[in-house]
């Protein structure tokens, strides 16, 4: 059985953007498109409404070359119990209140059983120093924690 990546839209986003000047994001940009052409498959990928809603922000065309993309995945459930546990974990202090999308898109993930949510938000996801938070927040509220990664670390088997 495979097992089930969610996609965070800076993923969506390093995908489809021109590369960057900037060297450190510009080989993120790469790393993610490695992941996509030679990873992706072994996966199986998914995505929330909450993605494709910030995918549709900003520039009109990058906006479509965004939407192109997320066209083709499969959408998984915003329940009650993702808006729940997003909220605890804003209120129960792992991130702030103006992470609130971070929030929902750990709790969708958390919710829909998924193995892996795959961001480059280093900010609020993928941070070690807030992990062992996020991780209590969801046992606490009767959830398996999920592995909060970047493409770079689901690049090998």
């Amino acid at each position: 059985m495979k097992r089930k990546v969610y996609i965070e839209t800076s993923v969506i986003s390093y995908l489809t953007a021109r590369i960057s000047r900037d060297l450190i994001v510009a080989g993120h940009q790469r790393m993610t498109q490695e992941w996509w052409v030679t990873r992706r498959e072994v996966f199986d990928v998914s995505v929330s409404q909450v993605v494709f809603e910030e995918a549709s922000a900003g520039d009109p065309e990058a906006a479509r070359e965004r939407l192109a993309v997320l066209a083709a995945l499969p959408l998984l459930e915003l329940s009650t119990e993702a808006v729940a546990l997003a909220k605890d974990l804003i209120r129960l202090g792992p991130l702030p209140e103006r992470a609130e999308v971070d929030a929902l898109h750990i709790a969708v993930a958390v919710t829909n059983q998924v193995d892996y949510l795959l961001t480059w938000n280093c900010t609020h996801l993928a941070n070690a120093a807030l992990r062992h938070q996020i991780d209590h927040v969801c046992r606490a509220q009767g959830y398996e924690p999920i592995i909060i990664c970047t493409s770079e670390e689901l690049l090998e088997d």
